[in-house]
């Protein structure tokens, strides 16, 4: 679990970074960012209802997005907020494959 200061957790805060952030897209996961002007990265989660009906499964996906970050929180330039959101098709990957995949993302975007 991340700590409460590596998380975006206003509603203002969410809605600045998909209006003016960049992005970055992969087979099942988009990445949204914009620098924050914090000493410390920010991270938040958007698994919607399209991804599964099912509040089990969604959480599931959240936990993942959340222990791939938190593993990588070293290795991600600092002052950046950063969203992942998730498509439908990642409640079918398992770990790993999503682990890959996120870090191949963040890799492009240059976040790492």
């Amino acid at each position: 679990m991340l700590p409460k200061l590596n998380r975006v957790r206003k509603k203002k805060d969410f809605e600045v970074i998909f209006t003016k952030g960049k992005s970055f897209k992969n087979e099942f996961l988009i990445l949204k960012f914009i620098k924050n002007n914090l000493p410390e990265s920010r991270f938040g989660f958007v698994i919607s209802k399209k991804v599964s009906q099912k509040a089990v499964m969604r959480n599931k996906v959240k936990r993942r997005l959340g222990e791939v970050a938190r593993a990588n929180i070293k290795n991600i330039k600092k002052g950046i907020d950063i969203v992942f959101i998730a498509l439908p098709g990642i409640e079918k990957k398992n770990f790993l494959e999503t682990k890959k995949q996120i870090e191949n993302t963040l890799k492009k975007s240059g976040l790492i």
